[in-house]
């Protein structure tokens, strides 16, 4: 089992050579490698659980230096949807869009699901902490979480958008970094990046009127 910290542009007062933004998808490609990137403490403690019972291969954690909000699980679905790799977090109405975030960005998933409720739209939130894992499940679960009746779908991840469009399909969308980072405080990167509410929910409505 390893434990990496450190996963994002978030890194920004150390300089670009700093952020890993190649990194998730290189451990994506190393075979039979788990790697996991929850979204707050309650996924951590259940990856840690995940990991240890895994017997098959190497696990990684793949974690965040900033601080993270704490989901309460007694409005969002629990927690312990991360050992199927991937779950329904969140959703209202019959959904026009899944929303998919992992780690540090399932925040900003989140605050823009809230406001599409909000103004009426139909939306679902997928916290996605591990690929393989989710690989792992029943096809039926598979197609459960990304229904092929819902086309609209926009991945959200710090870090190199490649093997997302697996998931988005041809009707969707991965909002990813292609560049290296830059040197500023982690909020300017991050605004800088896009990686806010503000624009996921602008990215999101985007995506819906196409």
């Amino acid at each position: 089992i390893y434990v990496w910290t450190h996963d994002s542009i978030g890194l920004g007062e150390d300089g670009p050579t700093h952020q890993p933004i190649e990194q998730l998808a290189a451990l994506r490609a190393i075979p039979n490698m788990t790697l996991i990137r929850p979204s707050d403490a309650n996924e951590v403690a259940v990856a840690w659980r995940v990991a240890i019972e895994h017997k098959t291969g190497p696990v990684g954690l793949a974690l965040t230096r900033q601080k993270l909000p704490v989901f309460d699980r007694t409005k969002y679905a629990s927690a312990e949807g991360l050992a199927q790799g991937a779950y329904v977090m969140a959703e209202s109405g019959a959904p026009q869009i899944i929303l998919i975030g992992t780690g540090s960005e399932v925040q900003h998933v989140v605050a823009a699901y809230e406001q599409l409720v909000k103004e009426g739209v139909g939306a679902r939130v997928v916290s996605m902490p591990s690929w393989e894992v989710f690989e792992r499940q029943p096809k039926e679960y598979q197609d459960k979480v990304f229904p092929a009746s819902i086309k609209k779908r926009l991945a959200v991840e710090a870090g190199s958008p490649m093997g997302w469009h697996k998931y988005v399909g041809d009707g969707g969308e991965v909002f990813g970094i292609t560049t290296f980072g830059h040197s500023a405080p982690v909020d300017a990167v991050m605004k800088g990046y896009g990686f806010t509410a503000e624009n996921v929910l602008k990215k999101a409505k985007e995506l819906l009127k196409k």
